[in-house]
């Protein structure tokens, strides 16, 4: 089956990033909200409304707590309506369906594993889902509307991932509204800090709270909804900071502390969901005038090497740049050669 009219429920941030990636390959979209101004804004990203008013399948992209009167209401929009949610917990959607009088086989649970701390459709990207996870629980669904989500899926450029929905609500718990909650209890004790303390932060904390300027009203519904999974890891991680909090005399007990952290971090897959990578580090000093950057890359791809990330370092009215790549060992030891034989400023790699 190809898609041509998807009708989606929610402009927010998702809803509306869906219909984006949809019609930049063609797919009428019409877009619904009960907010009009959102409704009107996204629509108007998408370009006019689709002359059919049948649509291949009706996607729920509104708050937890309305699928169940979503559903309801889009029962008439058609003869035979199939549903794709993409909420971010699934267990309490299932249930909400049930009450609805609709089949199991024409409802797909998904949860595309994508979005930014900003919501709303203006902060709609059409390549959100670009190599993301997208996951779905395909039992009990028809044929038809499993066809359906994995080529609206694919369209989007996610991957698709089959899990059953307790499954996944206990995997989001540890890997998305966990890092939240730390997330937003961390930057919750700058209130009140003194302002030029806060004048001194650095990275580290502007990395570690970036996710807390989130949507409290979004993530007020999917933390209650997903209580049952989380409390387990709040305790968890109670624990350890108390056991922390009691042995700060105890340098043993701090390292121990900070290597679990390694190890766990070192759990998290490398890009394209591979492997984790460590990754050697090959430092460039290059001249500060046009062109030097591009000319760099081009002598990577003269020696045949892939890049998996860099750095720039420039300070005001220096002379020069340090360019740092991140490379596997064997391409950062060839790249080195390469270039110091070509006259480049290179130095060993680390």
């Amino acid at each position: 089956m190809t898609l041509s009219h998807v009708r989606i429920i929610g402009s927010g941030l998702i809803g509306t990033s869906i219909g984006l990636a949809l019609r930049a390959k063609g797919v009428e979209v019409s877009m619904a909200d009960i907010s009009p101004e959102a409704e009107k804004l996204a629509q108007d990203l998408m370009g006019p409304l689709p002359v059919a008013s049948d649509c291949d399948v009706i996607v729920i992209a509104s708050p937890i707590s309305t699928i169940s009167s979503v559903i309801k209401s889009e029962l008439g929009s058609s003869l035979k309506p199939r549903f794709i949610d993409i909420s971010s917990v699934k267990v309490n959607p299932q249930l909400q369906v049930l009450s609805t009088g609709v089949e199991k086989s024409d409802f797909l649970p998904s949860h595309p594993m994508a979005g930014r701390e900003v919501g709303g459709a203006e902060s709609a990207r059409a390549d959100l889902f670009q190599a993301r996870p997208w996951i779905i629980d395909s039992r009990e669904v028809s044929p038809e509307l499993l066809q359906i989500g994995i080529e609206l899926i694919e369209i989007c450029g996610a991957t698709v991932i089959d899990m059953p929905v307790d499954e996944h609500d206990k995997a989001v718990a540890l890997i998305s509204h966990l890092p939240q909650i730390m997330s937003s209890a961390l930057a919750s004790t700058l209130e009140g800090a003194p302002a030029q303390w806060l004048d001194l932060a650095g990275g580290g904390l502007r990395d570690t709270t970036r996710i807390a300027a989130s949507s409290p009203t979004l993530w007020r519904e999917i933390i209650a909804a997903n209580s049952q999974a989380l409390v387990p890891l709040l305790s968890r991680v109670i624990e350890n900071l108390q056991d922390l909090a009691s042995s700060l005399n105890s340098q043993s007990a701090i390292e121990e502390f900070i290597q679990s952290g390694n190890r766990g971090r070192s759990m998290i897959p490398g890009k394209h969901g591979g492997v984790a990578r460590n990754y050697t580090y090959l430092p460039v000093v290059i001249e500060d005038k046009p062109g030097q950057l591009a000319a760099l890359f081009d002598e990577c791809a003269a020696a045949q090497v892939n890049v998996e990330d860099l750095a720039i370092e420039h300070s005001p009215e220096q002379f020069t740049g340090l360019i740092t790549l991140a490379l596997s060992q064997s391409d950062a030891t060839k790249l080195y050669q390469h270039l110091i034989a070509a006259g480049w400023s290179a130095h060993s790699p680390r």
